[in-house]
Protein backbone atom coordinates (compact mmCIF):
# COMPACT_ATOMS: atom_id res chain seq x y z
CA UNK A 1 0.00 0.00 0.00
CA UNK A 2 1.26 3.21 -0.74
CA UNK A 3 1.50 5.50 2.54
CA UNK A 4 -0.98 8.77 3.54
CA UNK A 5 0.93 12.02 2.30
CA UNK A 6 3.09 12.89 5.08
CA UNK A 7 3.86 9.67 6.46
CA UNK A 8 7.44 8.35 6.09
CA UNK A 9 7.64 4.76 5.40
CA UNK A 10 9.62 3.18 7.91
CA UNK A 11 9.86 0.08 10.33
CA UNK A 12 8.84 2.54 12.89
CA UNK A 13 5.51 3.79 12.14
CA UNK A 14 4.34 -0.33 12.16
CA UNK A 15 1.90 -1.53 15.22
CA UNK A 16 2.98 -2.45 18.18
CA UNK A 17 1.62 -2.94 21.37
CA UNK A 18 -0.06 -5.62 24.07
CA UNK A 19 -2.67 -6.57 21.35
CA UNK A 20 -0.67 -6.03 18.59
CA UNK A 21 3.35 -7.91 17.32
CA UNK A 22 5.63 -5.97 15.87
CA UNK A 23 5.61 -6.35 11.94
CA UNK A 24 8.54 -7.58 10.23
CA UNK A 25 9.47 -8.08 6.62
CA UNK A 26 10.48 -11.94 5.94
CA UNK A 27 13.87 -12.29 4.57
CA UNK A 28 12.90 -14.11 1.82
CA UNK A 29 10.15 -12.25 1.26
CA UNK A 30 12.32 -9.02 0.94
CA UNK A 31 14.93 -10.65 -0.83
CA UNK A 32 12.29 -11.48 -3.20
CA UNK A 33 11.44 -7.46 -3.83
CA UNK A 34 14.18 -6.12 -3.80
CA UNK A 35 15.02 -8.62 -7.01
CA UNK A 36 12.09 -7.78 -8.74
CA UNK A 37 12.65 -3.87 -8.06
CA UNK A 38 15.90 -3.93 -9.78
CA UNK A 39 14.83 -6.50 -12.47
CA UNK A 40 11.88 -3.90 -13.28
CA UNK A 41 14.32 -0.94 -13.38
CA UNK A 42 16.84 -2.64 -15.63
CA UNK A 43 14.57 -4.59 -18.24
CA UNK A 44 10.88 -4.53 -17.37
CA UNK A 45 8.84 -7.27 -16.47
CA UNK A 46 9.05 -9.66 -19.57
CA UNK A 47 12.57 -9.03 -19.85
CA UNK A 48 13.34 -10.69 -16.65
CA UNK A 49 12.48 -14.42 -16.17
CA UNK A 50 11.56 -16.02 -12.58
CA UNK A 51 14.83 -18.01 -12.83
CA UNK A 52 16.74 -14.76 -13.03
CA UNK A 53 14.51 -12.91 -10.09
CA UNK A 54 14.94 -16.31 -7.81
CA UNK A 55 18.70 -16.44 -8.17
CA UNK A 56 19.35 -12.82 -7.65
CA UNK A 57 16.91 -13.04 -4.66
CA UNK A 58 18.63 -16.75 -3.53
CA UNK A 59 15.25 -18.21 -3.35
CA UNK A 60 14.00 -21.49 -4.35
CA UNK A 61 10.58 -21.36 -6.11
CA UNK A 62 8.82 -22.65 -3.38
CA UNK A 63 9.55 -19.63 -1.31
CA UNK A 64 8.41 -17.37 -3.89
CA UNK A 65 5.08 -18.96 -4.48
CA UNK A 66 4.99 -19.34 -0.77
CA UNK A 67 5.04 -15.32 -0.31
CA UNK A 68 3.22 -14.59 -3.51
CA UNK A 69 0.80 -17.00 -4.47
CA UNK A 70 0.10 -15.11 -7.51
CA UNK A 71 3.68 -15.95 -9.22
CA UNK A 72 5.50 -13.22 -10.99
CA UNK A 73 2.70 -10.81 -11.33
CA UNK A 74 2.11 -10.42 -7.72
CA UNK A 75 5.47 -10.04 -6.70
CA UNK A 76 6.05 -7.52 -9.32
CA UNK A 77 2.83 -5.29 -8.15
CA UNK A 78 4.61 -5.68 -4.68
CA UNK A 79 8.01 -4.71 -5.72
CA UNK A 80 5.74 -1.63 -7.64
CA UNK A 81 4.24 -0.50 -4.50
CA UNK A 82 7.69 -0.77 -2.52
CA UNK A 83 9.36 1.36 -4.99
CA UNK A 84 6.74 4.07 -4.83
CA UNK A 85 6.87 3.63 -0.47
CA UNK A 86 10.36 4.57 -0.89
CA UNK A 87 9.72 7.41 -3.46
CA UNK A 88 7.12 9.03 -1.65
CA UNK A 89 9.32 9.49 1.83
CA UNK A 90 11.88 10.61 -0.35
CA UNK A 91 9.83 13.42 -1.13
CA UNK A 92 7.92 13.66 2.16
CA UNK A 93 11.29 14.52 3.52
CA UNK A 94 12.70 16.61 0.58
CA UNK A 95 9.71 19.06 0.60
CA UNK A 96 9.28 20.20 3.55
CA UNK A 97 13.12 20.78 4.46
CA UNK A 98 13.60 22.67 1.30
CA UNK A 99 13.44 25.97 0.88
CA UNK A 100 10.60 26.16 -1.77
CA UNK A 101 9.04 23.14 -3.76
CA UNK A 102 11.40 23.74 -6.29
CA UNK A 103 14.30 23.47 -4.58
CA UNK A 104 13.57 20.01 -3.27
CA UNK A 105 12.33 19.13 -6.84
CA UNK A 106 16.22 20.15 -7.65
CA UNK A 107 17.60 18.00 -5.15
CA UNK A 108 14.83 15.06 -6.68
CA UNK A 109 16.02 15.74 -9.75
CA UNK A 110 19.61 15.64 -9.10
CA UNK A 111 19.13 12.49 -7.27
CA UNK A 112 17.95 10.68 -9.81
CA UNK A 113 20.73 12.18 -12.47
CA UNK A 114 23.51 10.51 -9.95
CA UNK A 115 21.74 7.05 -9.64
CA UNK A 116 21.32 7.19 -13.37
CA UNK A 117 25.22 7.56 -14.23
CA UNK A 118 25.60 5.46 -11.09
CA UNK A 119 23.88 2.20 -12.72
CA UNK A 120 25.61 3.04 -15.81
CA UNK A 121 22.24 4.33 -17.40
CA UNK A 122 21.00 1.01 -17.06
CA UNK A 123 18.45 1.37 -13.61
CA UNK A 124 15.05 3.68 -15.45
CA UNK A 125 12.29 4.91 -13.17
CA UNK A 126 10.49 0.70 -12.82
CA UNK A 127 7.48 2.46 -13.32
CA UNK A 128 8.02 4.04 -16.43
CA UNK A 129 9.91 1.31 -18.03
CA UNK A 130 6.98 -1.51 -17.21
CA UNK A 131 4.14 0.91 -18.17
CA UNK A 132 6.01 1.03 -21.61
CA UNK A 133 5.42 -2.72 -21.67
CA UNK A 134 2.17 -2.74 -19.93
CA UNK A 135 -0.65 -4.70 -21.82
CA UNK A 136 -4.18 -4.25 -21.67
CA UNK A 137 -4.43 -7.66 -19.76
CA UNK A 138 -2.09 -6.60 -16.86
CA UNK A 139 -4.75 -5.66 -14.90
CA UNK A 140 -3.39 -5.60 -11.41
CA UNK A 141 0.19 -4.24 -13.02
CA UNK A 142 -1.69 -0.86 -14.49
CA UNK A 143 -3.47 -0.52 -11.49
CA UNK A 144 -0.26 -0.73 -9.12
CA UNK A 145 1.55 1.84 -11.77
CA UNK A 146 -1.58 4.33 -12.09
CA UNK A 147 -1.68 4.10 -8.23
CA UNK A 148 2.06 5.09 -7.90
CA UNK A 149 2.15 7.75 -10.58
CA UNK A 150 -0.96 9.21 -8.80
CA UNK A 151 0.57 9.24 -5.47
CA UNK A 152 3.40 10.61 -6.46
CA UNK A 153 1.64 13.97 -8.41
CA UNK A 154 -0.45 14.26 -4.92
CA UNK A 155 3.00 14.59 -3.32
CA UNK A 156 3.83 17.32 -5.37
CA UNK A 157 0.72 19.12 -5.82
CA UNK A 158 0.24 19.07 -2.53
CA UNK A 159 3.62 20.72 -1.71
CA UNK A 160 2.44 23.61 -4.48
CA UNK A 161 -0.79 24.05 -2.60
CA UNK A 162 0.95 24.41 0.85
CA UNK A 163 3.02 27.05 -1.00
CA UNK A 164 -0.28 29.30 -1.36
CA UNK A 165 1.91 30.70 -4.85
CA UNK A 166 0.29 28.44 -7.70
CA UNK A 167 -3.31 28.26 -8.70
CA UNK A 168 -3.43 24.91 -10.72
CA UNK A 169 -1.26 22.72 -8.44
CA UNK A 170 -2.26 19.15 -9.99
CA UNK A 171 -2.07 20.15 -13.53
CA UNK A 172 1.86 21.46 -12.72
CA UNK A 173 2.41 18.37 -10.41
CA UNK A 174 1.17 16.14 -13.74
CA UNK A 175 3.30 18.64 -15.63
CA UNK A 176 6.65 18.09 -13.64
CA UNK A 177 6.23 14.43 -13.43
CA UNK A 178 5.88 13.65 -17.28
CA UNK A 179 8.72 15.79 -17.69
CA UNK A 180 11.17 14.08 -15.23
CA UNK A 181 9.77 10.48 -16.77
CA UNK A 182 10.36 11.53 -20.32
CA UNK A 183 13.68 13.04 -19.67
CA UNK A 184 14.94 9.92 -17.48
CA UNK A 185 13.78 7.89 -20.79
CA UNK A 186 15.55 9.69 -23.01
CA UNK A 187 18.72 10.23 -20.67
CA UNK A 188 18.67 6.24 -20.23
CA UNK A 189 18.65 5.20 -23.58
CA UNK A 190 20.78 8.55 -24.73
CA UNK A 191 23.96 7.45 -21.61
CA UNK A 192 24.30 11.45 -21.06
CA UNK A 193 22.07 12.85 -17.96
CA UNK A 194 22.31 15.78 -20.11
CA UNK A 195 18.47 15.79 -21.15
CA UNK A 196 17.31 15.19 -17.85
CA UNK A 197 19.85 18.67 -17.05
CA UNK A 198 18.17 20.35 -20.21
CA UNK A 199 14.53 19.65 -18.95
CA UNK A 200 15.38 21.18 -15.24
CA UNK A 201 17.10 24.12 -16.08
CA UNK A 202 14.50 25.12 -18.26
CA UNK A 203 11.08 24.05 -16.15
CA UNK A 204 12.46 24.98 -13.00
CA UNK A 205 13.54 28.59 -13.66
CA UNK A 206 10.04 29.30 -15.00
CA UNK A 207 8.23 27.86 -12.12
CA UNK A 208 10.65 29.77 -9.45
CA UNK A 209 9.59 32.67 -11.48
CA UNK A 210 6.11 31.57 -11.28
CA UNK A 211 6.70 31.34 -7.80
CA UNK A 212 7.90 34.37 -7.32
CA UNK A 213 5.70 36.39 -9.49
CA UNK A 214 2.68 35.17 -7.49
CA UNK A 215 4.23 36.17 -4.13
CA UNK A 216 3.87 39.65 -5.54
CA UNK A 217 0.47 39.84 -6.38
Amino acid sequence: MVPAPGTIFSLANRPTGLYSKPMTTPPTRDRLIRAMGDALQRKGLHGVGLSEILAAADTPKGGLYHHFPGGKTELAVAAIEQQVAELCALLDKLLPAAADPVAALELWTTRAQQLLAASGFQRGCPLATVALESEVDDIAIRKALADGFAAIRKRLALAFQASGKIANAAGLAALIVAAYEGALLQARVAGSVAPMELVSATLFPLLRTQLQGNAHD
